[in-house]
């Protein structure tokens, strides 16, 4: 990424809600998470879902410009070691196999591999399995559309988490729901801990 560009990212800063990361004035609980209760213990992401960063990650996710991985992985590491976890093992959140045909690579294992390359922590691309396709989460409007959408759509058979703190690594946050249902499903397998890393959200 250029110097020009990487001045425009929009970064998010804290304080922050110290579950869902969204940028919290009070550096507390924000409304919606202190109303409900999560298989997933906190998710941190470095950047706003607008301007530079939605562009950067549209690039390397519907243009094939699979380069700027390393780039917005760096973000990513900066953000995991501002919030000083340590994770066990690191997975991305998969595509279904018919949705990962067609595209041909997945964006968010592209990420997630030089996460554990920064970071020294085992990867397993096949720890979590999309069952379910579902719609693309973004022809979904709605928190309760979203949640659903996902609902089931993940299952973990892989034993090497159990016992484990393991980091969830995706492109976008934008409610959550995804990283929530990949929480549910680790945390079947055994997982103890269940963090969400995300390049951006929607805040």
């Amino acid at each position: 990424m250029c110097t020009q560009c990487e001045g425009q990212l929009p970064w998010i800063f804290p304080p922050l809600c110290p579950r869902c990361g969204r940028p919290q004035a009070s550096g507390i609980l924000c409304p919606t998470c202190a109303q409900a209760t999560s298989a997933i213990s906190v998710i941190r992401s470095p950047l706003r879902f607008e301007g530079v960063a939605r562009r950067a990650i549209h690039e390397l996710k519907y243009r094939n410009l699979r380069a700027i991985a390393p780039a917005l992985a760096t973000y990513l590491v900066r953000s995991l070691r501002d919030a000083g976890y340590e994770p066990d093992i690191i997975v991305p959140v998969p595509l279904h196999p018919r949705r990962a045909r067609r595209r041909g690579y997945n964006q968010s294992f592209l990420l997630a591999r030089e996460v554990a390359k920064e970071t020294c922590t085992p990867i397993s691309a096949d720890a979590l399995a999309r069952v379910r396709e579902g719609a693309s989460q973004v022809h979904t409007t709605s928190v309760e559309e979203r949640r659903q959408n996902v609902s089931g759509a993940f299952a973990c058979n892989d034993t090497s988490v159990s016992g484990k703190q393991v980091l969830v690594v995706d492109d976008v946050c934008t409610t959550g729901a995804t990283l929530e249902s990949c929480a549910v499903a680790l945390r079947g397998a055994g997982a103890i801990d269940v963090w969400g890393l995300t390049v951006a959200r929607e805040v």
